[in-house]
């Protein structure tokens, strides 16, 4: 029900979002009704900034903990990321052109040196200047890697003054339309490769001779050697972190900690997979959970709230007039990997709010593959600062084992947009633009050790550094011997594979040797019994090269899937592609039949059957007690889907032999296979189903099917089965009980399913026979008719005559989704237009909003309220434990206070987060569909309405896809609610914990 959008205050690149529809405020005229401006002047008092000696003052850091200021102006200004070269020296990425001044190129690169080693930089040299908005950077081979999109450059110095003198692109076509969206935090993973963020503007690499490479929805990593770009799994907003095992984890502004389950290259291997979403949100206090700042509200924040409340501007309003209470603009989340402080393993992880000018705490808890993140700090913050020009933007793990944080130290940190004129004409955007400080945060007990210098080791002592307890020493070391080629290090890796101390060691010595090309089959046989599953994993999956040529390995690995641990048995899932098909079905087989209740298991299982389906239901099928499990019962569909697009001669003739024993056996996963089979039409297959025994199969199933519908002594959730399997069907033979189902007198569930099972049929009868129905549908129903009909160009004619007749009121349908579906020049889409009234228009929904302030001053029914939320929101939001969280979860609202929540309601298209976009794809077989895109892998997009209606597609049935501009929550709900309805509905969620 609520709009699919939020107002995101706090903006620096990546950080939040300030949404579409924007123009709308910066083209406010700057005077009231009578051409006078009015001076909001003595209200706005510019904030002064505190000097680098008094801003230290500021903080308030948790008991055990000290901050100390590393470097500040004017060694440098406007930091947004940073990186530590082998040498200790600090190499600054400063985004001095944010947020507007993009064209004038006065973005740079500085590099800071300690020069005495007592921990704090004192010197400062200009390496790179005239970039336009830099905001990411990684130390390689003497140089760096910047980026500044659309580009990804390489710098170094040749001739050692200080300033690069080289300079070249290595990467093109990264998108630059929304300075909050940009590319962002180079990694260096343990594969040697450098993982980038991509961000919301997307990207489109172009290379020579080549395809370009289309990253929407996906993040990036590359070889700096070859310069090999390659897409990988992600797509969050803005930060990135490895952890000691080589996990990424991800943010965005109002998701701040997510997890990466899997990734891409594994899945791209079978195009017929569609898999589970590719990040997992892990807070456990949800996803834009709750902050405590200590800082005061901006007086330009509140002047906004009041013109809004009144609406003397557009937009949103902050409950309260203020911002405080939850993540707006979550970035930087970075595992910490020092040996500085005491620390199990690598359970601890940091983000940053840059507009609640804090740094927020979370441990991690292995749950399955994934984790889950729990507040550590209740009721605080691991920091606090008391000034709002103190802006987190970044953090890194640093040589000394230190958490190092990167402050932008802004005034004013907003979208220029989001800004009335009457506002911004008091501020100074650019406040700030010459000032900047890094700090670190150590133990109150640190003691500073001389600084590392990593550049001036031996081969050798760099290779005894990868079982250093600081992840900083590793991986510089690591990255150190891969650029000098491991020259005299290899007997030193070796020895590390068993001997090291600590199993991230062990782990950086196999990656180490596999980088050197020097990994063996006995090495990795020892490293698959390790005691640690982490270093096992990592074994396994470093087999998957050499497994075509050792059958050691081979049998190895098929002896693991018994292994204890559900992450090594994951990756063994993904790794069994790689053997034969003959020899994987045994060990794949034994891993379903324990894990096969996980998505995700599912997913790698069926990764690696890109052929040798039909082997795989086969020897599954041997256990009937493991395929009457419910469980277990996703995987079998998934199986015989494959096999049903796939078209193989051998999994055809696999099914087909196992039909037949089954039905000798009068097993009913017999059934169950063919409810399943949902052939291309025309195909061999299709054909094939219609003989012999498939064809005596499935006329005895529908015989039962008929049967267990119609009969009302049966429980609905049997009914509902029984009508799904009637699309194995003929059309003509069916109409006549899918028509007689679609009653008011029957179940609504019931009801349902037949639309849903007739609506498998592509032919012009279905669409007359659901338009017929039309009058005796329930306002439920008629919104699953009206949107399974928008779906094939054909149906839409019949809809469109039959609107045009009167038969169906444009009151009944949702004309702003229908238009959506049609392009621009649809001939459907100009007779729509002739038709009904166009949307209402900007105006006229403010004079709406200002119709229901009435809302705001009533009192309200809580219950009431839950009532109506269940009736009319919950498809789309969770609250109270009611609903489904596909917009975000309603639980925030309070905070942003009743008017926030009205606002929302009534210009659900004022300012629309990407996230809550709708987008419109049309398929290979007819079909246009429109959703949510939720998520995005190498071989499927998934598109989400509602609860109910969810549409995983595979991109080789994919003939479009495109973005609506508009949000997934269509305009005109106060048709559905009158002013006292609103009120109660504002009640409950304001009631809300």
């Amino acid at each position: 029900m609520l709009r699919h959008t939020f107002y995101y205050l706090t903006v620096v690149p990546g950080f939040s979002v300030c949404l579409m529809a924007t123009f709308i405020l910066s083209s406010l005229p700057a005077g009231n009704c009578c051409g006078q401006a009015p001076d909001f002047s003595e209200e706005l008092p510019r904030i002064q900034p505190l000097e680098p000696a008094e801003a230290i003052k500021s903080f308030r850091l948790q008991s055990g903990f000290k901050i100390e200021q590393v470097a500040s102006e004017p060694l440098v200004t406007d930091p947004v990321a940073i990186a530590f070269d082998e040498n200790g020296r600090l190499y600054v990425v400063e985004m001095r052109g944010y947020s507007e001044d993009e064209k004038l190129q006065i973005g740079r690169i500085r590099r800071l040196e300690d020069q005495d080693g007592d921990g704090q930089f004192d010197h400062s040299t200009t390496y790179v200047d005239g970039l336009s908005w830099p905001t990411a950077i990684a130390c390689y081979d003497g140089g760096i890697f910047v980026a500044a999109a659309p580009h990804i450059w390489y710098y170094k110095d040749q001739d050692g003054d200080g300033r690069a003198d080289e300079s070249r692109i290595v990467f093109d076509g990264f998108g630059r339309t929304n300075v909050q969206g940009l590319l962002n935090t180079f990694k260096w993973g343990l594969d040697q490769r450098l993982y980038g963020a991509t961000s919301s503007s997307g990207a489109t690499i172009q290379r020579t001779n080549a395809a370009p490479i289309n990253l929407r929805g996906r993040d990036f990593a590359f070889d700096p050697r070859t310069e090999r770009l390659t897409p990988i799994s992600g797509g969050a907003q803005h930060g990135m972190s490895f952890n000691g095992w080589g996990e990424r984890f991800v943010c965005s502004n109002s998701d701040h900690i997510q997890f990466i389950c899997f990734e891409d290259h594994y899945i791209k291997r079978n195009p017929f997979l569609a898999p589970p979403p590719t990040r997992q949100s892990i807070a456990s206090d949800g996803p834009q959970a709750n902050v405590f700042r200590a800082s005061p509200v901006e007086p330009w924040r509140v002047v906004r709230t009041r013109l809004r409340v009144a609406g003397d501007v557009p937009g949103p309003v902050e409950g309260g007039g203020t911002a405080a209470g939850y993540f707006t603009g979550a970035t930087g989340v970075t595992i910490y990997r020092g040996d500085a402080w005491p620390h199990d393993e690598y359970d601890l992880a940091f983000v940053c709010d840059v507009g609640s000018n804090l740094i927020h705490r979370k441990k991690l808890h292995r749950t399955g593959i994934s984790y889950q993140a729990n507040r550590i700090d209740e009721g605080d913050e691991f920091l606090t600062s008391t000034d709002i020009w103190f802006r987190p933007v970044q953090l890194a793990n640093g040589p000394d084992g230190a958490l190092y944080v990167v402050d932008m130290y802004r005034e004013v940190i907003e979208h220029p947009k989001s800004l009335p004129p009457v506002i911004k004409r008091h501020l100074d955007l650019t406040s700030g633009r010459e000032r900047g400080r890094i700090y670190r945060i150590i133990p109150e007990s640190f003691s500073q050790e001389s600084p590392a210098k990593l550049g001036n080791l031996s081969n050798p002592q760099l290779a005894e550094l990868l079982d250093h307890p600081n992840g900083w020493h590793r991986e510089t070391a690591a990255r150190l011997l891969w650029e000098r080629n491991y020259n005299s290090a290899v007997p030193i890796l070796k020895r590390l594979v068993t001997k090291a101390a600590h199993p991230e060691g062990r782990i950086r010595a196999l990656r180490s040797l596999k980088s050197a090309k020097q990994i063996s089959p006995t090495l990795l046989h020892q490293a698959l019994s390790d005691p640690h599953p982490q270093v096992r994993r990592h074994a396994v999956q470093l087999t998957e090269e050499l497994l075509p040529t050792s059958s050691r390995l081979t049998s190895k690995l098929c002896a693991m899937t018994d292994d204890p641990s559900l992450l090594v048995r994951y990756q063994l899932a993904f790794s069994l592609g790689r053997i034969g098909v003959a020899d994987r079905i045994q060990p794949l087989s034994e891993l379903a039949k324990q894990d096969a209740k996980s998505r995700y298991m599912r997913a790698a299982i069926q990764s690696s059957l890109g052929s040798g389906c039909g082997a795989m239901l086969a020897h599954l099928a041997k256990d009937r007690s493991w395929c009457q499990q419910s469980n277990n019962l996703p995987l079998i569909q998934q199986l015989v889907t494959q096999i049903a697009r796939q078209q193989t001669a051998g999994d055809i003739h696999e099914l087909e032999q196992l039909l037949q024993r089954l039905q000798r056996e009068n097993d009913g996963l017999a059934a169950t296979i063919l409810a399943n089979l949902n052939p291309p039409a025309e195909s061999e297959l299709a054909r094939t189903m219609t003989t012999g025994v498939w064809l005596q199969i499935r006329e005895q199933m529908l015989t039962e099917a008929r049967q267990f519908a119609q009969d009302t002594n049966q429980t609905s959730a049997q009914r509902v089965a029984a009508i799904e399997r009637l699309s194995l069907g003929q059309l003509v033979d069916q109409t006549p009980l899918l028509t007689e189902l679609i009653s008011p007198s029957e179940d609504l569930r019931v009801q349902l399913a037949a639309v849903n099972t007739l609506t498998q049929f592509n032919h012009p009868t279905v669409a007359n026979i659901l338009i017929e129905a039309w009058p005796t549908c329930s306002p439920q129903l008629r919104r699953q008719v009206s949107d399974k009909l928008m779906t094939r160009t054909s149906w839409q004619e019949q809809l469109l005559e039959a609107f045009e007749s009167g038969r169906i009121a444009s009151g009944d349908i949702d004309l702003p989704r229908w238009k959506s579906l049609l392009k621009d020049n649809s001939p459907i889409l100009a007779r729509l237009n002739q038709l009904t009234v166009s949307t209402a228009t900007s105006a006229d929904r403010h004079k709406l909003l200002k119709q229901y302030q009435a809302a705001l001053q009533q009192t309200g029914d809580p219950h009431r309220g839950k009532k109506l939320f269940s009736q009319h929101c919950a498809r789309c939001h969770k609250a109270d434990d009611t609903g489904f969280e596909i917009g975000p979860n309603l639980a925030a609202m309070k905070n942003r206070g009743r008017q926030a929540i009205l606002t929302n309601v009534i210009l659900p298209n004022q300012e629309v987060n990407p996230q809550y976009l709708s987008y419109t794809v049309t398929t290979q077989d007819g079909r246009v569909l429109s959703g949510m895109l939720t998520d995005e892998t190498a071989t499927s997009v998934t598109i989400r309405r509602d609860q109910e209606n969810s549409d995983t597609l595979l991109r080789v049935d994919l003939e479009e896809l495109r973005s609506t501009g508009r949000s997934l929550m269509p305009e005109g709900f106060e048709k559905e609610i009158d002013p006292q309805g609103m009120t109660d509905l504002i009640s409950f969620l304001m009631s809300l914990k």
